[in-house]
Formats: C-alpha cells, structure tokens, sequence
C-alpha cells in the first residue's frame, strides 16, 4: 500500500471523482467509482472514520422502528444490505440476538410484537441471521438473569448484526486504492475551483501538516463530510436555502461486563422519555447507548457531558437493577454527530420528530453533489447512487470517460474477507495464524486478529514468524500486539498515534486506562517507521492525551 506521503504526491493529477470526506460514505464511494474504472482520489482531513463513522452504535440492522411507520420499502432495502455486508465482510460483521422485553404497559403488547418479528423476517425473505424466536418470560430470566424481572410478559429475540465501523469504513478505503484510487489523509479542502461556467472544477487541497497546498483538477465533486456537510457547502455558496442538516448528539458508555454482563443486545426504553436504547456485549466490555440531543458544536470536539452519562446510567439500572451501575463504572465513552436531513414544513418551522434518517442527495447549481444523512447499513447503496448521479453529470458536460465498467460491490468481498472459509468457521482461521506466527501468537490475542483483519491476519502472522518482537503486547495482560502498529502505518494510512489507539486497535475504547499505557511504545514505534523527530512523536502522542482528556472531561461535572 502506497504510503500517506506517497499518495500526497500523486494528489494533484486531474481525477474523475474527488471524493471530500473519508467516512463510510466516502470511503464507499471511492470504492464504487474507482471498480468501474474511473480514476478517483479521496480526501479526508484528518483519518479515515475520523467523525460518525467510528462513533456509531457500531450495529448493521434493518431498521426494526421503521415498520411502525410502515416504512416497509426502507426495511427491505436494510435486510438487503445487510445480507450483502454479510457475505462481503464476514470478519466485521457478525450475527448478534437483540432481546426485546415486554414488560406489564409497554406500549406495545407481545402479540403486535410477535407479529412484526414475523414481518421482520419476511422482509429478509428469511435470510436473516436466525429466525426469531419467542421467548416466555421465565425463558427471559433463564437466559439474562441480570434483567429486570418484576412485570416482565416475555421478549421476542430477533437477529441484525454487530460490526466494527471504522474498520468497515477503512477496509472499503483499503480496496479503493487497490483498485487505483488515491487516498489522502490530513488532508484538508480549503477551498473549490470553478470553470469560466461557474461549474465546481475540482479544489484547492492543504497538507494539514506541511501547510503545503496543490489543486486537484475533477470532473465532479463529492461533498461527503457527514457532520461537516454545511462547511463544505459552504464553500460552494451555491446552494439556497442555507444549512441542509439537524445534527444531533449520539453517546454511548462503556463498562465491564464484569458489572454488566449479558449475552444479547437488550432494547431498552429510557424510563423518563421512551427513548429506544440498547445495552449491547462487546467481548469482555458492555457499552450502552445512545442519546439523541441537538448540538451544533465543532464534531471534531464533540464529547460526553455528565448529563448523558447520568442519562444512560438511569436507563442502564432501571432494566439492570443488581447492577447498580455508578459514574465510577463508566471508563470510557464515546460521542458523534448524525449528519440528519433537516426537515422544514411549509410554515417554516422544524419538527423534531420528523427529522429524516433517510439519505439526500443534493446537487448544487455550480455542481457540488452532496450525500447526506443515511446509516451505516446502507452506506454500500448510497454510495453506487451517487457514483451513478457522478457519471450522469459527467455525461452532460462531456467530461466522461470513453470505458466504464461495473463495480460488484455487492459481491466483490472486502479486502479481510477474500477467501474467507465457506463454512464461516472462525476458530480455522484461528489455528491457521497460531501456524503461521509458529505459536507466536495464540489464545486471545490470535482471535482478536481473526476478527479484526480477517484472512489478512496471515499477513501479520507472518510479520511475526520474521520478527518474534512484534508480538509484544501494547499494554500487559491485553491481547492488542505491536504488530498491529506496523500494519497500521504500513498497510492502513495510520498517521498519527491516535489513528493507531483510536481506530486500528480501539485501545481507546476497551482499556481500562484507555489506552494511555501504550502511548510511548506506539509513538517511539511510528516515530521509528516514519522517521520523526523527537518533537513530532511528542506532538502526536500529546494529541492522542488530549482525545482521552476530551472524552473523561464529564467526570468533573456534576
């Protein structure tokens, strides 16, 4: 894989598509438009993921709330997608049992419920995970003894999946540069050239680093920055109507499954507003969210407050009530902006139950297209339609290419998932890497690779077999290795420490101590492969302190 600055160098070429945003939209964008054979370069002004995209409910679903409004279509378009992510991601997205507990008063009885489930599955054209099952409440108690029992009528156990969301996002950016795209990462768009027409030419790009600038000449524009949408509008002064988005706050907290242990996603409703929560089991953790708040502030900044982690707690002991879950349980927490639609009734006023979850695409009267809002789940669609309106546009103004060919994302398996067992069985690949390092590398630590790079994880095993240091372990009793600090930088555009603690290993988020233990090993590490001087490696560790200091701030408030 080229390295950041090798790809800085080949930035600046006359591109197809340029793609501003590396988040899952972005970064499945590129992947589309660079496997039909259009030459395509994608910025991003800080990492891959960086915003929503590594800030999620980390869930792949078909988007159950949705036939309440008998939004069906919008159903069957997720459970498709899902089972597309399935297949071409076997390693990121896995099957996980989401338990739904009816209690005396819910607001809906366990029959309707039972019934949708029904629906649910059909949707899927019975292709999901497992078929649901319709559990008693003393089923309920046997299998999480933790939940709250007193008016419990029973629960269906329905079946979506879990995911790792910045590595979706970085395994499609991954695949886009095997397939000619140029990624750049700290990269910042400044500003958007236009022809002597007025039509958006391409943009004005800053190493945010070096403060170096060069212009990338494009035959269409993509605007895909998610919570900074608007800014990059912005730029265009194109587009009436002011801002195109609502954003609102998402956060969730992290415990240990040592105080809060369950073997299923719980669908909770918040006891003071109804909100729909989730407690979901992550490995040896338990992270449970999300809120839902307005909040314009910088989404590079956005953080926890008490107020919401006090909000989650409340929910958290009202369904878990052996728990007793305090502020002193929390260890880490982390908060995104959804980039929603922002809807305007014909009086102009804004209703807050109307706000879209559904994506727009926005083509500007200078030609910036722009994607917003949408989930995660149907990111791979999304993307295939704003490549298509790309090459519409392109056919208009003659800047088309004379070949373009198709991309089968649907069917095409993301780089960790090629070769992946026909029989989905993990625990082959498990062995295999235990091999392949020469028992290096076992127990936790070889599974965490399995599922973290898929088949890929041979090519860290191997790394490990040729140097017996890189299975040292980045914090002791943790199965997170060196190794993975080499493959970030090498293979995966990492560029800073927190690229490395944040999104590649998730140290951040699963530690205890998030993290914060490895931060001079990981930075002497890069240091030594990036070739940084001692101020630079201090910079990038201290950026990395001040994410932890950022996310822990709301321990202080009352």
């Amino acid at each position: 894989m080229p390295t950041r600055a090798e790809m800085w160098d080949r930035l600046g070429r006359p591109v197809d598509v340029l793609v501003i945003g590396g988040g899952i939209t972005g970064a499945g964008i590129a992947r589309d438009a660079a496997m039909r054979g259009l030459r395509v370069a994608l910025v991003e002004m800080r990492d891959l993921a960086f915003g929503t995209s590594s800030r999620s409910s980390k869930l792949v679903h078909g988007g159950l709330r949705y036939l309440e409004q008998y939004e069906f279509s919008l159903v069957f378009e997720a459970v498709s997608e899902r089972r597309i992510l399935l297949d071409i991601a076997p390693h990121l997205v896995q099957p996980l049992g989401f338990l739904f507990p009816v209690y005396r008063g819910s607001r809906q009885p366990l029959w309707l419920l039972n019934a949708g489930m029904w629906l649910y599955d059909g949707l899927s054209l019975f292709r999901s995970p497992r078929i649901h099952q319709q559990l008693s409440a003393s089923e309920v108690a046997e299998t999480e003894p933790s939940l709250k029992t007193q008016g419990l009528k029973g629960a269906p156990l329905y079946y979506d999946c879990a995911t790792d969301d910045a590595r979706l996002t970085l395994e499609n950016a991954i695949d886009a540069a095997r397939h000619g795209a140029v990624i750049a990462t700290g990269a910042k768009v400044v500003g958007l050239t236009k022809d002597e027409t007025g039509r958006v030419s391409g943009a004005v790009v800053e190493d945010v680093r070096t403060g170096e600038r060069r212009e990338v000449p494009a035959g269409v524009v993509v605007n895909a920055t998610g919570p900074w949408t608007d800014r990059t509008i912005a730029l265009s002064k194109a587009l009436e109507g002011g801002s195109l988005l609502r954003p609102t706050k998402g956060v969730h907290i992290v415990v240990d499954s040592a105080r809060l242990g369950i073997e299923h996603a719980v669908v909770c409703f918040h006891p003071e507003d109804g909100r729909v929560l989730f407690a979901i089991p992550w490995g040896e953790r338990t992270y449970i969210g999300t809120t839902d708040t307005d909040d314009d502030a910088d989404p590079s900044e956005i953080r926890a407050t008490g107020e919401d982690v006090d909000y989650l707690l409340e929910a958290t002991n009202d369904y878990f009530p052996h728990a007793k879950l305090t502020r002193d349980d929390v260890f880490s927490t982390w908060a995104g902006l959804r980039p929603l639609i922002r809807p305007v009734s014909a009086d102009g006023t804004v209703d807050e139950s109307a706000v879209s979850r559904e994506h727009q695409i926005v083509v500007g009267k200078d030609g910036l297209i722009t994607i917003a809002g949408g989930k995660l789940t149907t990111y791979r669609r999304m993307a295939a339609e704003v490549v298509d309106t790309s090459v519409k546009m392109m056919r208009l103004t003659g800047a088309l290419p004379a070949r373009i060919g198709t991309a089968p994302t649907d069917r095409e398996p993301l780089p960790g998932g090629q070769g992946w067992p026909d029989d989905d069985e993990m625990s082959a690949l498990v062995e295999r890497i235990h091999e392949v390092s020469e028992q290096a590398i076992s127990g936790s630590a070889a599974e965490l690779l399995a599922r973290t790079y898929g088949m890929r994880a041979l090519e860290l095993a191997r790394r490990v077999r040729l140097n017996p240091e890189l299975a040292q372990p980045l914090v002791d009793g943790r199965p997170e290795l060196l190794v993975a600090v080499d493959w970030a930088v090498e293979e995966e555009f990492a560029h800073e420490v927190e690229d490395v603690l944040i999104r590649r290993t998730q140290l951040f988020f699963r530690d205890k101590d998030q993290g914060l233990g490895a931060v001079s090993l990981v930075g002497e590490r890069m240091a030594a492969l990036l070739g940084w001087s001692d101020e630079r490696r201090q910079q990038s560790e201290a950026a990395y302190r001040h994410e932890v200091a950022l996310a822990r701030a709301w321990r202080s408030e009352t």
